[in-house]
């Protein structure tokens, strides 16, 4: 059985978490176009010659969710820093449910799919700012499965995994 091409982009983006420096979480993202060429990868981790928070933990390493004392650049915003066109962005694969900040950042290119592994750290403003665009928001469950791509606004949050594999 071959996996289908989401399936494998997740799984890219979660090895790419691996490389991750921040101790508190490890995301890692993959943006691709419609061909699921790869057009920029992403993981979190301090700036450029920062001490590694593996190394040296930041402030925000035992801060509580939402303090914004994290100094790591997110995974998402990484990926947007290697992609050379934006507006050819179609899918981001991301570990986790993206941020407030890198939805926003998402939304100013023509990424219409999110999907993502891991959302239980996921913000629902996020997620409602994404949807009012008209874009899909779509956790990845349990293997390999067909993605949902419908044009149907009441499936563009989706949680449910559709059975079967290309």
């Amino acid at each position: 059985m071959r996996v289908d091409l989401d399936y494998t982009m997740l799984h890219v983006a979660l090895v790419l978490s691996q490389r991750s420096t921040c101790v508190k979480l490890r995301v890692g993202a993959v943006l691709t176009n419609e061909k699921g060429i790869i057009l920029g990868t992403g993981y979190n981790g301090v700036p450029r010659s920062m001490k590694h928070c593996i190394d040296a933990p930041c402030s925000g390493a035992s801060a509580p969710k939402g303090a914004d004392l994290c100094e790591a650049v997110h995974a998402e915003q990484n990926a947007l820093l290697q992609c050379k066109d934006t507006e050819a962005i179609v899918n981001i694969y991301v570990t986790h449910a993206p941020c407030m900040r890198c939805t926003k950042l998402l939304l100013n290119t023509r990424c219409a799919y999110v999907y993502f592994l891991d959302g239980s750290n996921q913000e629902a403003s996020a997620r409602d700012l994404w949807l009012r665009a008209g874009r899909y928001w779509l956790q990845y469950l349990d293997g390999p499965q067909v993605s949902p791509r419908t044009e149907s606004p009441d499936d563009r949050s989706c949680t449910t995994p559709i059975a079967g594999a290309e």
